[in-house]
């Protein structure tokens, strides 16, 4: 059960990763077409900064899973909370960045 839970994890944060990468595009809509590919780069060098930080906010969930100290519904809604605040995050710098350039 435990290589389950690992192997879900692992699927779950690389589905998180992928989906956060692909969002590049909307963010930087709200940006004049000339900024949108420099803000596409930044976002993406934002999400890459991020991956390891992530990757062990999945680790530690998994853990945490395997421990009895989480029980399914409570691992779900930390993991959104965890993707929301750290989206929001991300967001702030590349707006921050933006304003620099």
């Amino acid at each position: 059960m435990s290589r389950l839970w690992r192997n879900l994890t692992m699927l779950m944060t690389a589905a998180v990763m992928s989906s956060v990468a692909s969002a590049a595009g909307p963010p930087c809509d709200k940006y004049p077409p000339a900024k949108q590919a420099r803000c596409a780069e930044i976002w993406k060098e934002l999400n890459e900064q991020d991956g390891p930080i992530i990757a062990q906010f999945g680790l530690d969930q998994q853990r945490r899973r395997e421990e009895g100290t989480i029980d399914a519904r409570r691992h779900l809604a930390e993991n959104m909370a965890f993707i929301k605040q750290s989206t929001e995050k991300r967001l702030e710098r590349l707006k921050e960045r933006m304003a620099r350039e």
